[in-house]
């Protein structure tokens, strides 16, 4: 942005932009709010781009507010022609006009497309590098039966990252392999609603529900007998999916649920298939044994 013939009061405007917008762009996403204290949208505008700005401030926003009335120069070279304007800067150059989006959700719509394509350098990201490792030990610990070293793991991380969706699914999964049900409820109804709906939570929600419905069974010879004198008795193959689920026979249980979708897909309205896709979600979808069960699945529905 030259400054070559501007007033000293310009080229003051143009320097503290250079130090508030052009710097901390190289790195972040800068809003730049255009604005002025004689328009009414601007004021109704304020309050939801500072809270959505707040709110991703860790993800590498910054929000800054330019007063057209006393930065004229700086709001030709974005050629401001009303307000309120909103753009999103990175590395000095506008990559978005945010000037439509006048609500919350809009605002968090354009700003996570965003963030998705540009190499934005943020708290999160730092933090999510730094405990990549510590997450993938804990999960280790639980792939391997170590629920209890799984769990010590999980609660330190969470005390670095407590709002991170993969440390929570860590630490509610290992709550319940250890049989912690009630206090997975319990932590799990403390999450906010946005992020109950996040992959990984599915995941340990899919496995409480497990846990929930398939306990344990020590003897299993008593329904095995039943289904040996009948084939066809899908609500005892169910009930034996169920104990070998309960039993951590992962494969057997597949196995039983698979056949049930293979006699009767549409048996209790599909309850094998729900079943199934409910272990796949515990297990990880993108854990190799699940696309390996997912396989058989889709030749049996489709062959």
């Amino acid at each position: 942005m030259a400054t070559l013939g501007l007033s000293e009061a310009d080229k003051a405007a143009v320097e503290a932009f250079r130090q508030d917008v052009v710097e901390p762009s190289r790195t972040s996403l800068v809003i730049v709010d255009f604005w002025a204290e004689w328009c009414g949208p601007c004021k109704q505008l304020a309050p939801v781009i500072e809270k959505v700005c707040a709110d991703y401030a860790s993800k590498g926003v910054k929000l800054v507010k330019v007063n057209v009335d006393e930065n004229g120069f700086i709001a030709s070279q974005f050629r401001v022609q009303s307000i309120p304007t909103v753009y999103a800067v990175f590395q000095g150059q506008p990559v978005a006009d945010l000037s439509q989006a006048r609500t919350e959700g809009q605002l968090k719509q354009y700003l996570d497309q965003l963030l998705s394509q540009l190499p934005i350098e943020s708290d999160e990201k730092a933090q999510a590098e730094e405990i990549a490792p510590l997450i993938a030990m804990g999960e280790e610990m639980l792939a391997g039966g170590e629920a209890e070293r799984a769990l010590s793991v999980f609660q330190q991380i969470a005390d670095i990252a407590p709002d991170n969706a993969e440390v929570l699914s860590g630490l509610l999964r290992a709550l319940v392999a250890l049989g912690q049900l009630d206090e997975a409820d319990a932590l799990l109804a403390e999450l906010p609603a946005e992020m109950q709906k996040d992959q990984a939570i599915e995941r340990a929600k899919a496995a409480l529900a497990l846990a929930r419905n398939a306990r344990p069974v020590a003897d299993l010879s008593g329904v095995e007998a039943r289904l040996a004198a009948d084939a066809d008795d899908h609500e005892a193959r169910f009930e034996l999916a169920t104990g070998l689920m309960g039993n951590g026979d992962r494969d057997g249980a597949a196995e039983q649920l698979l056949e049930i979708v293979r006699r009767d897909r549409a048996w209790n309205d599909g309850a094998a298939r729900t079943q199934l896709l409910t272990l796949f979600e515990a297990v990880g979808l993108e854990d190799p044994w699940v696309s390996a069960q997912r396989r058989k699945l889709s030749q049996i529905l489709f062959s």
